[in-house]
């Protein structure tokens, strides 16, 4: 079986994935230490059946997407970004209001701060697309830090939708 028979997601249960990828351990161990109470036999064989990497990654204090894409790089698989599998429940194409093309903005602006200006003037639940040819990491930091809800989705080699949102007060 190759590291492609079992994609490595958010979802996958951490069981099934040591089960699978018993190295594994280790890297977990070394993500975050509370992992390391997965050596203890009766919580790997209780806890670890329903907790999901989804559910791992929050007691860790870590972005699911990083530690999905840690684990998924050690067994040779691509990056992983959040996809239509992993569909955030407040969003709704719908609710989009502006998409903004960072490969059109102009040279002298920051996609940043075009993105930023246009979050400003969301009110709950309204969104913003960001258009760009790869994952906007630092901005996404920028913008979740502004109290902003984000969700990136691969939509091609070189295309990723970012979709911001407000939270409701």
């Amino acid at each position: 079986m190759s590291s492609h028979d079992f994609p490595i997601l958010p979802a996958t249960r951490v069981a099934a994935l040591l089960d699978r990828y018993p190295q594994l351990e280790s890297v977990l161990i070394e993500l975050a230490p509370p992992f390391r109470k997965l050596r203890n036999p009766l919580l790997r064989r209780g806890v670890a059946k329903v907790a999901s990497l989804k559910h791992a990654a929050a007691v860790g204090g870590l972005a699911v997407e990083d530690l999905v894409n840690a684990l998924r790089a050690f067994v040779g698989q691509e990056t992983f970004i959040c996809g239509k599998a992993n569909e955030p429940e407040w969003f709704s194409a719908s609710r989009v209001l502006t998409s903004i093309d960072e490969r059109t903005v102009d040279e002298g602006k920051m996609p940043i701060a075009v993105v930023l200006r246009e979050a400003s003037r969301l009110r709950a639940g309204e969104i913003v697309e960001l258009v760009t040819a790869f994952l906007p990491a630092p901005g996404i930091d920028i913008i979740r830090n502004k109290g902003l809800r984000v969700w990136s989705v691969r939509d091609g080699p070189e295309l990723v939708r970012t979709y911001i949102s407000k939270s409701p007060e």
